[in-house]
């Protein structure tokens, strides 16, 4: 889609299609989300923030006795959950994110990849945490330093909508590699991604030490499990190569085997490094994985 400045009909569509990506995501972030963010991320500690008089079943041992000493009275020092965090979200912009078959009305990988990083986007937002992305494909793309605000979250959902990287396949490794040295401090990492990917075990290991890495794997179920329906020409959307298979039932039973393989493969990787995944289906609202991903997360602190 061309969304120049000087294609009014595009830019128009990519506003509404942002602008209905931050309604949706809003509700869900604002009805259920939010909280679970909230409690998964706890923060990196605690701070002073004022001192009370003392109360019957208070902590005795946060009385603050040069306060109760100059007023005669028992005062406790009060703190508060230091909560600002930092969250990166790293997007496969390879071409095969533009694939959605499932069904007519199905959101394409690409399309759902926005609305659920929109939706933690929002999250971060509303709990005054600052929120980056970087793009990716055979190398890192484009970008985006964390910051906090609503038109900084329109861009990162804006970004992901129109995020094109040609060529194949997608380096998940040099994108975690980039993340590793640009993010100083530790970072809650979402990878939205089909997780078509070469080995990148050993440096999400590295990134895994210093950082809160989550896989957030998105699928369309029509290309992992293929329809029988003999003579079909099938393309690699990133490579552009194009050959004519008979999809007889062997062939379509070989194809979902490899998928199957792959898809295992990745998940033992994530396991072994300990990175919690969930898995979205373009045939499916985004909304109930994405809550459920945090709420197996609960009271894990950042």
């Amino acid at each position: 889609m061309d969304a120049r400045p000087g294609n009014d009909d595009g830019l128009r569509d990519l506003l509404a299609r942002v602008r209905r990506i931050e309604i949706t995501a809003s509700r869900l972030v604002n009805e259920q989300l939010s909280g679970r963010y909230h409690s998964v991320f706890k923060g990196r500690g605690m701070s002073f923030d004022e001192v009370r008089p003392y109360a019957a079943g208070d902590e005795v041992r946060l009385i603050d006795w040069n306060v109760t000493a100059r007023t005669g009275e028992p005062f406790i020092k009060r703190f508060v959950e230091e909560r600002e965090l930092t969250v990166l979200i790293l997007a496969d912009a390879t071409a095969s994110m533009d694939f959605g078959l499932a069904s007519p009305e199905a959101e394409t990988k690409r399309t759902q990849a926005a609305q659920i990083a929109g939706a933690i986007a929002l999250a971060a937002q509303i709990n005054n945490d600052r929120v980056g992305l970087l793009t990716f494909g055979p190398a890192p793309d484009k970008f985006i330093p964390p910051r906090k605000g609503r038109q900084h979250v329109l861009r990162v959902i804006r970004e992901v909508l129109t995020m094109d990287r040609p060529g194949a396949p997608s380096d998940l490794a040099a994108a975690l590699a980039f993340a590793g040295r640009v993010m100083r401090r530790r970072t809650a990492i979402f990878v939205v991604s089909d997780f078509e990917v070469p080995d990148f075990e050993p440096q999400l290991r590295v990134v895994a030490r210093r950082h809160d890495v989550h896989a957030l794997v998105v699928r369309d179920p029509y290309e992992d499990r293929l329809v029988e329906g003999g003579i079909r020409a099938l393309a690699d959307p990133e490579t552009g190569e194009h050959v004519f298979v008979n999809v007889s039932r062997a062939y379509a039973e070989r194809h979902a085997t490899a998928v199957k393989a792959h898809l295992d493969g990745v998940f033992r990787v994530l396991r072994r490094q300990r990175v919690p995944y969930t898995e979205f289906a373009t045939r499916d609202p985004y909304d109930r994985p994405l809550v459920r991903h945090f709420a197996r997360l609960k009271g894990k602190a950042l």
